[in-house]
């Protein structure tokens, strides 16, 4: 029984209000109903989508494109290459259609042994109309360089582990704190519960099993993070040894070898002879000019050398090809952030750029500019390497 208010009113209880308005119009409960559903739906679907992983998200935003160009930076590395294997895999998987692209040349050695015993399919380019499809996605670099037009070229997605503002419209991670761009990709497939099977166990399934990782992929992702980290010695994050044991199984253990252990170009050799004959030592850091180069990927790999030299804790070498200056940096020493001191020595010289990590850094700028083109009173050779000797000092 309802009970009396003041005045002798009375107040119909909740049920019997609501039994009330559905008998005067059943369509106002109905579609009080379907709010409350479309509320919840929409409240785990939100749940769900923050709940998913990087790896889901990006082959999520993958999905949505007919076609997609796989860029890799300039002269690209195994670590690169093994990042654009990766993002083919699940744009297969997908429906996708892929361009694996890169500016610049492949030479280093390990590059090119890369390449060949994987059977890799690589497209050169020289400008952004090169580019086969509007759809880019940045593998190991996070900002489009290297070739006309890269400044025009807004990437639909981004991966990559080196410091940089740069991101995707639709998908950005970037992680500095990864040794390598390959643990990130290693960590998407095994988050998305891909078996890394050795090619005879994957023989032996026979497309029985869901997703199984192609042994050429896993065995390009495995070098990829080895290069990348002097074979896990140097640069390492806790995703590196991860990425690594989840790979391990999935490898083919010869190309592995025969990517590892290519035949040494002679003109490499020479140019690590020069480095070290014309080094010049300050204190712990030393530097050195090799002159002119025919392969441009000798300059690192003469700064690698240098490292090995006792009481030497930082080293710069740069060389010449052509009109452009190639600078390449290591750093062992905890006040020598290489990176940024590279960018510091050619910061005030016109078209010039240098950066990267802590422990290792690159830059190139043209000799015209660097002697004195444009703003500027200019540099010589000698006045370059002082400048260079200062900023590993700190005095820049």
């Amino acid at each position: 029984m309802p009970h009396a208010a003041a005045g002798g009113v009375g107040i119909a209880a909740p049920s019997d209000a609501a039994s009330a308005v559905a008998e005067q119009d059943p369509l106002v409960l109905a579609a009080a109903v379907v709010g409350l559903l479309a509320v919840l739906v929409a409240l785990w679907w939100g749940i769900r989508r923050l709940r998913r992983t990087p790896g889901e998200r990006f082959v999520s935003h993958l999905a949505d494109y007919e076609d997609v160009s796989i860029l890799m930076h300039p002269n690209p590395d195994p670590d690169a290459m093994a990042s654009a294997l990766a993002v083919a895999e699940f744009a297969e998987e997908v429906g996708v259609d892929t361009s694996l692209q890169y500016p610049g040349q492949i030479r280093h050695q390990e590059n090119r042994a890369f390449e060949t015993v994987l059977d890799l399919d690589f497209d050169q380019i020289d400008t952004a109309s090169d580019l086969l499809s509007e759809n880019v996605v940045l593998v190991d670099h996070n900002e489009p360089r290297g070739f006309a037009g890269a400044e025009g070229v807004d990437p639909v997605a981004v991966v990559d582990h080196h410091p940089g503002d740069g991101t995707g419209s639709e998908f950005t991670d970037v992680r500095p704190d990864h040794g390598a761009c390959a643990s990130i990709f290693a960590e998407y497939f095994e988050q998305q519960d891909w078996d890394a099977l050795s090619p005879e166990e994957a023989e032996a399934v026979n497309g029985d099993a869901d997703r199984v990782l192609d042994s050429d992929t896993a065995t390009g992702l495995l070098y990829g993070i080895q290069s990348d980290t002097k074979h896990l010695t140097k640069g390492c994050s806790a995703a590196e040894f991860a990425a690594s044991a989840y790979l391990y199984d999935g490898i083919d253990e010869d190309r592995l070898d025969r990517i590892a252990n290519p035949q040494v170009d002679a003109e490499v050799l020479d140019v690590k002879a020069r480095a070290i004959d014309r080094r010049s030592v300050r204190n712990a850091f030393a530097v050195s000019d090799v002159g002119e180069v025919s392969n441009a990927d000798a300059i690192p790999q003469a700064a690698d050398e240098l490292t090995r030299l006792e009481g030497v804790t930082a080293v710069v070498v740069m060389g010449q090809k052509g009109d452009t200056l190639h600078l390449s940096g290591r750093s062992r020493d905890d006040r020598v952030h290489m990176g940024k001191t590279l960018r510091a020595v050619v910061e005030e010289i016109p078209m010039a750029n240098a950066g990267g990590h802590a422990r290792m850094g690159g830059g190139q700028l043209s000799v015209e500019h660097m002697e004195g083109l444009g703003p500027g009173d200019g540099l010589d050779r000698q006045e370059f390497v002082d400048r260079l000797f200062d900023a590993m000092a700190g005095d820049i």
